[in-house]
């Protein structure tokens, strides 16, 4: 045995042998959240063995010399003398488990290889033993990749985490499946001294813990492939590789689901869906190119859309909670990022039909109506939500789910109903549970957020219509004078809940870029006069004629908003950010950093500057010398950097007209496209901006 590293540390109070079993536990079943090259791993085998059935177990995978699998059974029946100076005893137990890893990618076109894994608990080690298929095709031990982790005590306040090989000078490393020893010595050993020595548990399941994680592998790793291209000419203003590759994975996931519950119900044809607030739309398209017949719908139609093509079904129009959005003849809704129908998704699913079920990926905190408010400190925001919608969806008849998707957002914990609690027969009252948990739930205004003492009324009870029910500044009267009868009319018949306001069709820019120019110039200008005032000048050399440039002093964004009357604040208090972020905006100006505001020193700013890409330069030319330099119209020293240096024009003489101008794609981004979707007309998505621009 070679020891190849250990890892020293101080007892916090929180390490113990169970901190090191749930590192250890990580490393087991899940390899991703260390070796990044990893999809996951697949228990394929797990009981519990004494020694002597541990020798037969290893026996059945060894064809070699049988001094070979002595040397292995007495490496992991070897006790260290640190921990106990006696040999293993027969009737010891140890846990054998049988896993396969699967990688992210097959490079060998081998989807998956097997690992045995021997936890001996009572001697705190845990051995791992790689198989390989030999010329036979029989699943031999490959004794040279073998290796064990240790935990021992070195005294009452310090433990230590080892690792250690069979025989090091033979370790075989592809870089995947089997890591280098120096990996394994450091990130790996690292990783399991960090975690041994952490006594917190994680708010949410593992990754993909109700799909087969090497069928999810796979698929994953097609699809990619499938629609990369779509980052090449994605039109939206939206970062193109989060969006492609997030949605990917998760029409990756509802492909998988959908493949097992088709064989557990020998079901023939593929699932229908209607994804709710779809946006870009793409979930739709893949899963409609993947053979799934469905559509979705949004409140705005996305430039993307007319991408897809005539097999992609994708509506403009807005959704509200009523019996107009019932679906009693599809499968599955999906609520993919549904911001205010996420609590309304389970409602909808159950009383389409006993047989919808829905998926739904919670990320903004919605009610029934407004925003969501907090009720229980000793969760994080996110959990009470995630409980939230769980609530719901289990008093409409659910059996829920929760599972945790692999995708680049911290938002990433999806809610599942597939199966009802209840029999058919008493949906009638199950609808009566819906009734009451819509009516007793506290009514926020949907601007404001603000929790009123009123409940929320279902409007099916009021005979109000649905033009008067979408009558957003009536809403919550409505509510506070309407009586609930449950007994007058089905909840199912109008719209279900008074003062529901979809999201609106046009979208609002609210960071200050849509200002008046002219209200925007007063308020840096006075700004900008109240810090120089702070400072009379300080001597720097000669700037542009003048003999001292004075650089203002500096005042908090709190500060500054105190100059400033209340009409002015009030106008910026409709902005996201407000007051801030028109600073930030006019970055020529102002440099704002931890709350504090400065004028800006553009020579500081030039003299640290790092080389830009040659993309990059190429388009400070597209816009050089194209706007007024503030400093040299309104700063009493002018421009502190020469007009040769300065990005912007020092009068009118030097203005130049902009060059930049909305591109349009060119043939290898429409070849791309069609590559993706072949019945694209390219004459007509010529004067389509490319994915590299904005807007």
């Amino acid at each position: 045995m070679t020891k190849l590293s250990e890892i020293t540390f101080k007892d916090q109070g929180m390490v113990s042998a169970d901190g090191f079993w749930s590192a250890v536990d990580v490393w087991i079943h899940k390899p991703h959240v260390v070796n990044k090259r990893l999809c996951g791993a697949k228990t394929e085998e797990k009981k519990e063995v004494n020694v002597l059935e541990l020798e037969q177990l290893l026996s059945g995978y060894w064809y070699g010399d049988i001094k070979d699998i002595n040397s292995i059974l007495n490496y992991l029946n070897e006790v260290n003398d640190v921990c106990l100076n006696q040999p293993a005893r027969k009737e010891e137990p140890r846990c054998f488990i049988l896993r396969s890893l699967i990688p992210k990618v097959n490079t060998d076109g081998v989807p998956f290889k097997r690992e045995m894994v021997v936890k001996d608990v009572v001697n705190q080690r845990v051995t791992f033993l790689p198989l390989e298929e030999n010329i036979e095709g029989h699943a031999v031990l490959k004794r040279s990749n073998i290796y064990q982790i240790q935990l021992r005590q070195v005294n009452n306040e310090e433990w230590s985490v080892s690792i250690s090989t069979l025989c090091s000078e033979g370790w075989d490393s592809d870089g995947v499946i089997y890591p280098k020893l120096a990996w394994l010595s450091t990130e790996l050993l690292s990783k399991l001294a960090k975690w041994s020595t952490e006594n917190k548990r994680s708010e949410f399941k593992s990754t993909l813990s109700l799909i087969a994680v090497e069928k999810y592998s796979h698929l994953y790793q097609q699809l990619k492939e499938k629609y990369k291209e779509m980052v090449k000419v994605w039109p939206e203003v939206t970062d193109p590789e989060k969006f492609v590759y997030e949605d990917v994975a998760i029409a990756t996931y509802l492909l998988v689901m959908w493949e097992e519950e088709r064989k557990e119900k020998d079901l023939a044809e593929k699932q229908s869906f209607v994804d709710l607030g779809c946006g870009n739309g793409l979930l739709v398209h893949i899963l409609s190119n993947e053979g799934h017949p469905g559509r979705g719908i949004d409140v705005r139609k996305r430039k993307i859309w007319d991408m897809y093509g005539p097999q992609t079904h994708l509506e403009e129009c807005a959704i509200t909670p009523s019996e107009n959005f019932l679906f009693p003849d599809v499968d599955w809704l999906i609520g993919n990022h549904s911001d205010e129908l996420t609590p309304w998704i389970p409602v909808m699913s159950s009383r389409s039909s006993y047989s919808c079920r829905f998926f739904v990926l919670p990320c903004c905190f919605f009610d029934f109506i407004g925003k969501y408010n907090r009720r229980q400190c000793k969760k994080t925001q996110y959990r009470e939500y995630i409980d939230f919608i769980a609530e719901v969806a289990s008093v409409c008849g659910f059996d829920v789910e929760e599972d945790c998707l692999r995708i680049p957002s911290t938002k990433r914990v999806c809610l599942v109903g597939k199966t009802r609690t209840y029999d058919s027969s008493c949906e009638a009252q199950i609808d009566e549970q819906r009734i009451q948990l819509i009516k007793n739930r506290p009514v926020c205004n949907g601007i404001n957020g603000q929790t009123t003492d009123s409940k929320l009324v279902t409007d099916c009870s009021l005979g109000h219509s649905a033009e008067q029910s979408n009558d957003v500044d009536h809403s919550v009267e409505k509510v506070q004078e309407a009586s609930f009868e449950p007994e007058t009319q089905t909840c199912a018949s109008r719209n279900w809940a008074a003062g529901f306001q979809p999201r609106e069709k046009a979208i609002h820019v609210r960071n200050c870029a849509s200002l008046p120019r002219n209200f925007i110039d007063r308020v840096v200008l006075q700004v900008a006069n109240a810090l120089l005032d702070l400072n009379e000048g300080v001597v720097c050399g000669c700037v542009e004629g003048h003999n001292i440039w004075n650089r203002g002093g500096s005042l908090s964004v709190r500060e500054v908003a105190e100059l400033l009357d209340k009409e002015t604040l009030q106008n910026l208090k409709n902005e996201c950010g407000g007051l801030q972020t028109l600073l930030k905006n006019n970055h020529q100006v102002f440099r704002v950093l931890g709350g504090i505001v400065q004028i800006r020193d553009w020579r500081e700013e030039t003299g640290g500057r790092k080389a830009k890409p040659d993309l990059k330069r190429k388009l400070s030319s597209a816009v050089l010398k194209t706007r007024l330099c503030w400093f040299f119209v309104n700063h009493p020293d002018g421009c502190p950097i020469p007009s040769e240096s300065c990005l912007f024009a020092h009068g009118p003489e030097e203005l130049r007209p902009s060059a930049f101008k909305r591109s349009k794609m060119d043939d290898s981004h429409l070849v791309s496209l069609q590559a993706i979707n072949p019945t694209t007309d390219l004459f007509q998505l010529k004067d389509l901006p490319c994915g590299h621009e904005k807007g």
